[in-house]
């Protein structure tokens, strides 16, 4: 254990990881939780995913656009909720967990999370590896090469580089992550504007015409636009699921409540605004140009033949899937881990524990993980998450009326948030039942047809379980 003071705007001790932030040290205005939000949404899979849209679901451009607007104001509705706590106390999301799953079951929540986090940590850390080789390339040319484990010299070059390069970035502290942050969002907006610059030259004008083809539906009925206005907005609610409920991992950084609550109202629908019109419009320039609508952006931009926009492009592409990967991925998985035993476990430590596994997760990715069909496992472990995020803020909202006691939150011996033995044999039951019904969605194929509605409805019954048996007089 040492005590050395990480530099940057919110310096943190390497051992007061979960601890309470003191109020100099809640330095992030609304544009840092903007942020967040920017690099949730500006990954490569996030561009696909809005790009594709109105394809997957058979509606108008229009359609699709409503429903991801209305897909904003809904998660940020949600996560208001559960980032309400963490503003108003400082506390990271295991420590909020312990006030409802008890101060030892905290840490079933917190494991959860922290598993699918590494998991996508290091597949993550292998995608945006490619795009640093993909800069390597436009620079130098090289193609080919020797292969091991299906990755060239270039490969792993570029991986082994991306991987320090996280290190880097959380071994210096809270305060660089908000500044890679702050810096990659708005960079990303730039290029994504520049690409449609291109597209917009290359189509002789055509751009707004096709964009009209793709805004129109001609054989869309009421039905179909509306069932498929519920499809997006679900598919989105289960693309920030994860996010949703460690909310409170971010907000105890924002100065106030107003700053959070601004930061998630511009962060979320107004990003979806913004990101979805970029990329539903680089769709419809594309078409025009290539005769077909292309939704990966990485092939739009090999279209060009041009090296200047490829080495442009291939550090946008980093930069986002670092962006991304920071906030949904990095943050949960080291504060999930240091809950494990927090007098031994500090923010370093549980970054280098989570580098370790990425390590071996973003290396074996590309031959064997990917191939192996581990995803279903992780998917399965993030589906449980959603009864969790229903008894947390049931038990916040409903039971304690946004009340808690910040120092029992700590006291791991005893205090009003110990029940018996350190868990809430309520939270448990309710979790056991709600998790069976959430597991259930991954594999039953009838139940998937639910979408990310199936994540809600989950979260609704964990938390309605938890309050009946709580008000029935069931003993915690």
């Amino acid at each position: 254990m040492h005590n050395v003071t990480l530099e940057g705007p919110v310096g943190r001790n390497d051992d007061d990881t979960l601890a309470p932030v003191k109020p100099a040290e809640k330095t992030w205005g609304w544009f840092a939780i903007f942020n967040v939000w920017a690099n949730d949404i500006q990954s490569l899979f996030g561009y696909s995913l809005v790009a594709s849209l109105f394809i997957s679901y058979g509606v108008s451009g229009w359609t699709a656009f409503a429903a991801l607007i209305s897909a904003g104001l809904f998660v940020m509705f949600l996560v208001n909720l559960s980032g309400a706590a963490g503003e108003k106390y400082g506390i990271p999301y295991p420590v909020f967990a312990r006030a409802s799953m008890g101060t030892a079951g905290a840490k079933l929540p917190a494991v959860l999370r922290a598993t699918v986090a590494v998991f996508w940590y290091g597949v993550q850390v292998y995608f945006a590896s490619t795009a640093l080789a993909l800069l390597i390339r436009s620079v130098t040319g090289i193609n080919g090469g020797a292969e091991v484990l299906g990755l060239t010299g270039v490969d792993w070059l570029s991986f082994v580089l991306v991987w320090a390069f996280h290190i880097v970035i959380f071994w210096r502290g809270m305060g660089w992550v908000e500044t890679f942050l702050n810096i990659a969002g708005p960079f990303v907006y730039v290029v994504m504007i520049g690409l449609l610059a291109v597209l917009w030259v290359k189509s002789d004008g055509q751009l707004l015409s096709q964009a009209q083809t793709i805004f129109a539906n001609p054989e869309g009925t009421w039905g179909t636009e509306i069932a498929g206005f519920v499809a997006i907005i679900g598919t989105m609610v289960a693309y920030f699921a994860a996010v949703m409920i460690n909310f409170s991992d971010f907000s105890r950084f924002a100065r106030d409540k107003r700053a959070m609550i601004m930061g998630n109202l511009t962060g979320l629908p107004f990003n979806m605004i913004l990101f979805s019109a970029l990329a539903l419009l680089t769709t419809a320039g594309a078409a025009v140009v290539y005769g077909e609508a292309i939704i990966n952006p990485t092939e739009i931009v090999a279209r060009t033949d041009s090296v200047l926009l490829g080495v442009i492009a291939a550090i946008t592409f980093f930069a986002a899937t670092v962006g991304i990967n920071l906030v949904a991925n990095f943050i949960p998985a080291v504060n999930g881990i240091a809950n494990l035993a927090p007098e031994k476990i500090g923010f370093r430590k549980a970054g280098l524990i989570t580098s370790v596994f990425a390590l071996v997760i973003g290396g074996f990715w590309h031959s064997f993980i990917s191939e192996f069909g581990i995803s279903g496992f992780v998917n399965t472990l993030g589906a449980t998450l959603a009864p969790l995020y229903g008894i947390m803020i049931a038990d916040y909202y409903l039971l304690r009326k946004q009340a808690l006691k910040r120092d029992d939150l700590y006291n791991m011996e005893g205090g009003a948030y110990h029940f018996t033995d350190g868990w809430n044999r309520n939270a448990l039951m309710a979790f056991g039942i709600a998790a069976v019904f959430s597991v259930a969605t991954v594999w039953v194929p009838a139940l998937g047809e639910l979408s990310g509605y199936a994540w809600v409805i989950g979260a609704i019954l964990g938390g309605v379980i938890y309050v009946v048996r709580c008000r029935s007089g069931h003993v915690l």
